[in-house]
């Protein structure tokens, strides 16, 4: 990535809402298990591990987001799909399995998708008033 791409990305960070923070890291976990399972497929089995345990270390992050008093079945349903996932993922990486690594992109992207899409929503709702 060349400076000016790195210093914009920063830039984003630094001054995105808690809402389009959690979204960077929902994109960012698939990006990586979708990255593991490219590496995984080529036989770049370390790189492939590498982002793996990346994306589960960002489940595992997400997970800890969660506000149970808030929503406390919402709450637990996530934290079983979050579970299953890092399991996946973990799976994934120590025994170089494909499968496992799309079994868990195929339970989380729903869930990454589901949450970008409310964000989107809240942000228009908010721009509508």
């Amino acid at each position: 990535m060349n400076p000016a791409a790195v210093r914009y990305v920063q830039s984003q960070r630094e001054t995105a809402s808690p809402e389009r923070l959690m979204v960077l890291l929902f994109q960012a976990a698939l990006k990586n298990i979708r990255s593991g399972a490219a590496h995984l497929t080529s036989a770049r089995f370390t790189e492939g591990a590498r982002a793996l345990l990346r994306a589960a270390d960002i489940v595992v992050e997400l997970r800890a987001t969660l506000d149970r008093p808030k929503a406390p079945q919402l709450c637990d349903q996530l934290g079983e799909v979050y579970h299953f996932v890092c399991g996946r993922l973990n799976a994934a990486a120590l025994s170089r399995d494909v499968r496992a690594a799309r079994e868990a992109e195929r339970v989380f992207a729903p869930v990454a998708e589901a949450f970008e899409a409310a964000v989107a929503s809240l942000q228009q709702q908010g721009a509508g008033r």
